[in-house]
C-alpha cells in the first residue's frame, strides 16, 4: 500500500474545500492533463469520424440498427480501448505525480499498464450490476433511475484510485470501494451530484460555442437539436474535430482529479476514525496487574524493631 498521506488532496474535506482542491489542482497540472487528454480526444475524434451516427439516428427497426452496428464494432471497441486506457494513466498521474518527481508523464503511463486488466474486469462487473440496478429504478419511475445512475456512478468514481492506492486485486478493489463509497455515502453522493452538474453545465455551454461557426445561432444549438444534427459532414470536418477535442481535454481532466479527491477524503476519515480508535483502545485497556491489589510496601525489620523499642522506651 502506498504511503499516500503527503498527497496534496489528502484531508478531510468540506464540499468548499473539495471544490477549491479541485480547482487548485486542476490549475497547477493543467498543462499535463491537457495535453495528455488532447491526444486522447484527437484520436477518439478522429475513430469516430468512420461512424455514421446520422444513418443510425433515422434507423427505427431493431433488427436493422444491430445490422449496422455490427459494422461499427471495430471503431467503437478502438473508442472505448483508448479511454479505459488514458483514463487508467489520468489517475495514475493525478495521484503519484505530487508523491515524486520521478512520476513523469511518460513513467506514470508504463506504470499503470498494469492496472488496465483488473480495471476492465470490474468495469464490465458495475456494467452488469448497474444494468439491473437501473432497470430496478426504472421500476421506480424517474427518481429510481436517477438515484440507481448517480449511486453506480459514485461507485466507479472510487475504483481506480482505490486500486492504484492499495493494489491491483480485483477482490480487494471491490471491497474497499464499497466500503469506502458507503463511508459518507450522502456526502459522496451529493458532491458526485453537484460535480456532475458542473460537467455536464460547462459541457452544454461550450458544444454550444463549437456549433456557432456552423450554426449561426447560439440558441438554434438548444432549440433544434435533431437539425445540428442532421449538418452534413459536420462530424467530419477537421475544424469541428479540433474544437470537440479541446473542449474534452479542458473538461476530462477534472474527472481523475475529483474521483482522487473523493477517495482521499475517505481515506483521511478512516484513517482518522483508526487513530482515534486506537488511541483509546489503548488508553482503556484493561491488564492483568490490574485485576489484583497491589502489595504493600516491605518495611524493613531492624527499623521496624528500632521504632517499637524507641516507642515502649
Amino acid at each position: 500500500m502506498a504511503e499516500i498521506t503527503g498527497h496534496p488532496l489528502y484531508r478531510i474535506h468540506t464540499i468548499d474545500s473539495a471544490m477549491n482542491s479541485l480547482w487548485e489542482f486542476y490549475k497547477k497540472k493543467f498543462p499535463v492533463l491537457f495535453i495528455i487528454s488532447l491526444i486522447v480526444s484527437l484520436i477518439t475524434q478522429y475513430i469516430s469520424t468512420r461512424i455514421n451516427f446520422a444513418e443510425l439516428q433515422t434507423i427505427t427497426d431493431p433488427q436493422e440498427m444491430l445490422l449496422r452496428m455490427k459494422d461499427y464494432v471495430v471503431p467503437m471497441l478502438l473508442i472505448t480501448a483508448l479511454n479505459l486506457l488514458f483514463t487508467t494513466v489520468l489517475h495514475y498521474y493525478v495521484i503519484y505525480n505530487p508523491l515524486s518527481p520521478e512520476n513523469t508523464p511518460v513513467r506514470c503511463s508504463i506504470n499503470s499498464l498494469r492496472y488496465l486488466i483488473p480495471y476492465l474486469v470490474i468495469i464490465i462487473l458495475l456494467a452488469f450490476f448497474g444494468s439491473v440496478l437501473l432497470v430496478l429504478g426504472l421500476a421506480a419511475l424517474i427518481v429510481g433511475a436517477f438515484l440507481a445512475a448517480l449511486y453506480i456512478i459514485t461507485i466507479y468514481m472510487f475504483i481506480l484510485p482505490v486500486m492504484m492506492v492499495e493494489g491491483p486485486n480485483i477482490g480487494n478493489t471491490i471491497t474497499r470501494t464499497i466500503r469506502l463509497s458507503h463511508r459518507n455515502f450522502w456526502s459522496n453522493a451529493g458532491w458526485t451530484a453537484v460535480f456532475l452538474v458542473i460537467i455536464i453545465v460547462i459541457s452544454v455551454i461550450f458544444s454550444g460555442l463549437i456549433l456557432l461557426p456552423f450554426t449561426g445561432s447560439f440558441m438554434k444549438v438548444f432549440s433544434s437539436p435533431e437539425e445540428v444534427a442532421s449538418i452534413p459532414e459536420l462530424a467530419s470536418n477537421p475544424a469541428y474535430i479540433i474544437l470537440t477535442s479541446v473542449v474534452n481535454a479542458f473538461v476530462f481532466p477534472l474527472l481523475p482529479v475529483f474521483a482522487s479527491i473523493l477517495y482521499f477524503n475517505s481515506r483521511a476519515r478512516e484513517d482518522q476514525a483508526a487513530g482515534e480508535e486506537k488511541y483509546n483502545g489503548h488508553d482503556n485497556k484493561v491488564r492483568v496487574e490490574d485485576l489484583y491489589a497491589k502489595p504493600l510496601p516491605e518495611e524493613d525489620p531492624e527499623k521496624t524493631n528500632t521504632g517499637r523499642r524507641d516507642q515502649w522506651e
